[in-house]
C-alpha cells in the first residue's frame, strides 16, 4: 500500500496544463509559464476578466471556474476536453486563508474556508481521475498528474490560522491516500505541493480576517497577535519567494521524466521548517518510546 507514485511520469510534449485560481499569484504565474512552451494551459478563474494577464494564443484557453460548484467544475473541465482533447496535468491551486482568533471565528466563514480549499480540490479532483484514465487514453498516453497546492501550512500549525491549517492538513491526507489507492497502470500521480512564503496578493486580498476577534486575544503579545504582525511585515514578505520560481519548480516537477513525489516542499523556510518540525517531533516521540511500544504488544505483532 505504500507504493503510490514510484513510476516516472513523462509528460506529454502538447500536455494539456487545467489550472484553477489563475487570476493572481502561483496560478498566474504557472499559466504564463506554460503558455511559453509546447504545452497548452487551461486558465480558470471565478470571473475571466481577470485572467488579462496571460497572454492569448492557440494554445491558451480562459474559462470562468467557481470551484465551490459542481455544475461550474463540470462545466469547465468539459470545455476543456472540448477544446483540447485531453487534460494531463490538474494543478488545485484555488484558495484563500481566514485569520485570527479561533474561538470567535463564525460557523459561516469557517465552512466557506473548508468549501473553496479542501472540497473545491476534491471536486475537481475526483472527475479529473476519470478523465486522466478514460479520455486521455483515447488521445494518446493514459494518466496525468494531480499537483494540489497545499503550504507549509499543511504540515506545521501555527497560531492565528487554525481553520486554514485544518484545510490544508485534509488537503494532504486526502491526497496521500488517493495516490496510493490508485493501480500503478493508470499512470495518476498526485503531489502535495508545500510553498513557504511567497509574494502573492495571498498575504492581503486572499488573507480574510475572521469577522470577529475575542477581547481576550487582544494582548499584543500573544501568540496570534505575533504571527498576524508578521505576516502583515512588508519587510518579512520581502524576503518570500516570487511566485514565477514557484511556478518554475511545480513545472520542473511534472516533466522532468521522474517519479512525482506525494510531497515538495518549495521554498527554504519551507524545507527548514518541515525538516525541524519532524526532528521536534521525532525526539518527543522517543521520548515516550516506553510507553508507546509497550501498549497492546501482543495485539500489533498479532496484526504485523
Amino acid at each position: 500500500m505504500d507504493d503510490a507514485n514510484t513510476r516516472p511520469y513523462h509528460l506529454p510534449q502538447d500536455a494539456v496544463w487545467f489550472i484553477t485560481g489563475c487570476s493572481s499569484g502561483i496560478g498566474l504565474a504557472l499559466a504564463q509559464l506554460v503558455a511559453k512552451t509546447s504545452n497548452r494551459v487551461v486558465a480558470t478563474a471565478r470571473n475571466p476578466a481577470a485572467l488579462a494577464g496571460i497572454p492569448d494564443g492557440p494554445n491558451v484557453f480562459k474559462h470562468a471556474l467557481d470551484v465551490t460548484s459542481i455544475p461550474s467544475i463540470d462545466v469547465a473541465l468539459q470545455a476543456a476536453l472540448s477544446k483540447f482533447g485531453r487534460i494531463d496535468v490538474v494543478v488545485n491551486n484555488a484558495g484563500h486563508t481566514l485569520v485570527g482568533d479561533t474561538e470567535a471565528a463564525g460557523d459561516e466563514e469557517s465552512r466557506a474556508l473548508m468549501d473553496i480549499n479542501f472540497w473545491g480540490m476534491v471536486d475537481v479532483t475526483k472527475r479529473a481521475l476519470g478523465i486522466m484514465r478514460d479520455d486521455n487514453s483515447k488521445t494518446g498516453q493514459q494518466g496525468g498528474v494531480i499537483l494540489n497546492v497545499s503550504s507549509v501550512g499543511g504540515w506545521v500549525g501555527y497560531p492565528a490560522g487554525a481553520f486554514y491549517h485544518a484545510t490544508k492538513f485534509a488537503m494532504e491526507g486526502w491526497t496521500e491516500a488517493v495516490a496510493k489507492e490508485l493501480p500503478l497502470n493508470w499512470n495518476i500521480h498526485l503531489c502535495n505541493i508545500e510553498p513557504g512564503g511567497v509574494s502573492t496578493n495571498f498575504a492581503s486580498t486572499s488573507l480574510k480576517p475572521m469577522a470577529k476577534r475575542h477581547p481576550a486575544y487582544a494582548d499584543p503579545s500573544y501568540p496570534s497577535n505575533v504571527v498576524l504582525g508578521y505576516m502583515a511585515d512588508p519587510q518579512i514578505q520581502k524576503t518570500w519567494a516570487k511566485p514565477s520560481d514557484m511556478a518554475a519548480a511545480m513545472y520542473h516537477i511534472a516533466s522532468r521524466g521522474q517519479r512525482i513525489p506525494i510531497r515538495v516542499p518549495l521554498g527554504p523556510d519551507s524545507y527548514s521548517m518541515i525538516i525541524a518540525d519532524l526532528e521536534k517531533n521525532q525526539k518527543l516521540f522517543e521520548e515516550l518510546k516506553d510507553l508507546s511500544m509497550g501498549i497492546g504488544q501482543a495485539a500489533v505483532a498479532a496484526f504485523m
